[in-house]
């Protein structure tokens, strides 16, 4: 017996087809969304086309684990869908065949997808990070002149800090520029001012001249650091119209060594992963013990600080438990002035260096926690293309629409989903809101339940993007009713019985009367009786089939008037106005749950008082079609 049978093989070709196309399509559309994020750092730097093919080399293959699981999804899609609107997914149910046999060829392949996905993340992605983080950076630092943004400092060239009011892009001025510089040492900062500056490179890419135009120049002229204190610093002022300064800077591309990226938790493997993860959690217990050690011996025991001639006598105030402020009083005028200045100083170190220690160890926390999602993010991702598949198999089987029409709007708005529920994950696990296993599991554990669902419907042939079945669900849930849309008949075989119709209106007419009046549908509905005390309405259920045979019959009817009138005959409802549901446990637990309980009790009067229009609207529409059959009838 054959393992491969043409059957697979016929759907292998469809889905690999289908599966090399969308996964080049959407890794296309990720590169130019990747691109645009970045293009500040790629235009107008002169980079040679070398460099940004091997940028693009190394962006694509960082966007391949993300690609995948969009392009397994659409063709899972396109390829099921495909089948069924050409009936041949049809054909092969009624040969016997069953879905889940019909998706093995393509689950085995979406298993071989999600370990090539696995691998990949775990030897190609991390070198093609490193190398992309060191093109990134290198490219930053060719060309600082078309990198300086306005209204902030900028201080990207080595001994200079920028700030631009205005930059015009067109002819690269700079508008409202203030420089401080700091080339000779913080001792010998000159701070310049100018109306406008222009900055390019030289030829030999081994300066930058920086031309100032209209502005003044402060400089320092003491170099002595002891002086930088004093008030009467003296300093040179220079008022200049045109200055050219030139700025050593190698604006040749120079790549930075790859080896700087190492300690980033994206440019790991999963070995290297696990091993960080073991050193970083024996940093952090060794900080914890250390500070706690600090604390315990250093602020925990207490200490007295002031050292005069009576400090014998103050601790032995203190260690008698007198109350501070007694002791408080016992000293001096200058002794309480230091006191309290020796206190305010030790709050404001301790403070310091609390901070300090909470900044260390909420670093090193951070570096865990990043360490921590990228070894859960090699397997959720590859998952993903697993989950996918459960996902776009069925749902193309579900709605039987192929092409790139209903498959890509469909791909689209699942990918979008699993995209926001990633992505919260892992903005809530990377802050420390959440665990890291739950923020980064979070989108495979809301999809799973998806696929399998999908799955389950699918194999039964249920109907789950039936649009009429949800529209009457929700019609009946709101109370909504659909209109009669009865049209005059062309052909009659059967011409109605005028005069037994009359009479049966007249008595229909009759016992509505009867039915409102009894019931008294205008009255506030008793609470207890509705959920506790519940009696079928049979009366109610009676006059609606004799409404219905009234219809049915004066169908037949030629008068177009009479058609008319039958349409505006409404369609009753025969339990809303009595009870919420039909099983008498139902009821009771629905009304003893109060809030519950109320919205239904609130929601049954209203159908109350709908039923009394209806049964007035039914009198009303049955006299004019009496007078009708009358007038027909002489």
């Amino acid at each position: 017996m054959r393992l491969i049978k043409k059957l697979d093989k016929y759907i292998l070709k469809n889905y690999l087809l289908l599966f090399a196309g969308t996964f080049f399509i959407c890794l296309f559309i990720f590169i130019m969304q990747f691109i645009w994020q970045y293009i500040d750092d790629l235009v107008g730097k002169g980079l040679s086309w070398t460099i940004l093919a091997e940028f693009l080399f190394y962006a694509s293959l960082t966007l391949v684990p993300m690609s995948l699981p969009l392009a397994v999804l659409l063709a899972s899609l396109i390829t099921f869908g495909n089948l069924g609107e050409k009936l041949e997914l049809l054909s092969m149910k009624a040969a016997g065949i069953p879905l889940i046999r019909i998706l093995c060829p393509i689950f085995i392949v979406a298993l071989l997808i999600c370990g090539a996905s696995f691998v990949f993340q775990d030897r190609v992605q991390p070198q093609a990070t490193r190398q992309l983080a060191t093109l990134l950076w290198s490219m930053r630092q060719k060309s600082p002149e078309a990198d300086i943004p306005e209204g902030i400092f900028y201080s990207d060239i080595p001994g200079y800090s920028i700030f631009v009011e205005r930059k015009d892009t067109k002819t690269g001025m700079l508008h409202g520029v203030m420089i401080y510089s700091t080339k000779g040492g913080y001792d010998k900062m000159e701070i310049v001012l100018a109306d406008s500056a222009r900055l390019r490179g030289t030829e030999d890419q081994k300066h930058l001249m920086l031309m100032l135009y209209g502005g003044e120049r402060f400089r320092n002229m003491d170099s002595q650091t002891g002086n930088m204190l004093k008030a009467n610093i003296p300093y040179m002022r220079e008022t200049f119209h045109t200055e050219v300064d030139m700025i050593p800077f190698d604006a040749n591309f120079n790549m930075m060594d790859a080896n700087l990226f190492n300690g980033d938790a994206k440019t790991k493997e999963l070995t290297h992963i696990l091993s960080g993860i073991d050193s970083l959690n024996h940093i952090s217990d060794s900080l914890g013990h250390y500070y706690h050690k600090i604390t315990k011996n250093q602020y925990l025991k207490g200490s007295f600080p002031l050292e005069t001639q009576d400090s014998a006598a103050l601790m032995a105030r203190v260690e008698a438990q007198e109350p501070l402020d007694s002791t408080y009083e016992y000293l001096t005028p200058d002794q309480r002035k230091n006191t309290i200045q020796t206190a305010l100083s030790s709050a404001q170190s301790t403070l310091s260096e609390f901070e300090y220690r909470g900044m260390t160890t909420e670093s090193t926390n951070s570096t865990l926690r990043r360490h921590h999602m990228e070894a859960r993010k090699k397997f959720t991702h590859s998952l993903a293309c697993l989950i996918f598949f459960f996902i776009g198999a069925p749902l193309g089987a579900i709605i039987r629409k192929g092409g790139l029409g209903v498959p890509v709007v469909v791909s689209v708005l699942v990918f979008l989903f699993y995209y926001i529920v990633n992505a919260g994950g892992e903005k809530m696990a990377k802050s420390g809101e959440w665990a890291v296993w739950f923020g980064i599991w979070l989108s495979t554990m809301v999809l799973t339940p998806m696929g399998l669902f999908l799955v389950s419907k699918a194999n039964k042939d249920s109907v789950v993007f039936n649009i009429e079945g949800y529209q009457n669900f929700f019609m009946r849930l709101l109370g909504l009713r659909t209109k009669r849309k009865l049209n005059k008949k062309e052909i009659i075989l059967n011409e109605p019985d005028y005069p037994a119709l009359k009479t049966e209106l007249q008595a229909l007419i009759g016992d509505c009367v009867q039915y409102g009046s009894r019931k008294k549908l205008l009255n506030i509905p008793s609470y207890y009786a509705i959920f506790f005390r519940f009696h079928e309405d049979h009366t109610i259920r009676d006059i609606k089939d004799r409404v219905e045979a009234l219809v049915e019959q004066l169908h037949n009817s030629r008068d177009t008037v009479i058609i008319g009138l039958l349409n505006e005959m409404p369609i009753l409802y025969t339990d809303a106005h009595a009870r919420p549901f039909n099983n008498k446990r139902q009821n009771v637990i629905a009304g003893v749950i109060l809030p519950f309980g109320l919205l239904l009790w609130l929601r049954i009067w209203r159908f109350r008082l709908r039923l009394h229009q209806d049964i007035s609207l039914i009198q009303k529409l049955g006299q004019q079609i009496i007078e009708r059959i009358d007038k027909n009838i002489a």
